[in-house]
């Protein structure tokens, strides 16, 4: 297995937290990390879907939690990026 298959950390189906929930966590992570920089695009909903082992939907609803937190914005035609700087807990977005 390539490093490239490896999933650092997997989902667990059997968890009570939805799968896309956990794989917009995992997202979020990579993102306060840096290592998914502001203004950068993240992985398609089809790669992360490949990457994680998830269906496509499962993917699309982790977007959507993600922009529903603030942390991505969606470009139609262009795909999802970081956003520049992402909201602190308690400030509502601007």
């Amino acid at each position: 297995m390539s490093d490239a298959d490896a999933v650092e950390t997997p989902l667990d189906p059997m968890s009570a937290k939805p799968l896309y929930m956990q794989l917009a966590d995992m997202v979020a992570a990579k993102i306060s990390s840096g290592e998914l920089a502001p203004d950068r695009p993240i992985p398609s909903e089809n790669h992360l879907a490949d990457e994680y082992g998830v269906a496509r939907l499962t993917a699309r609803r982790a977007a959507q939690e993600l922009r529903e937190r603030g942390l991505i914005v969606t470009v139609r035609g262009k795909g999802s990026f970081v956003v520049k700087k992402p909201p602190v807990k308690g400030e509502s977005p601007a």
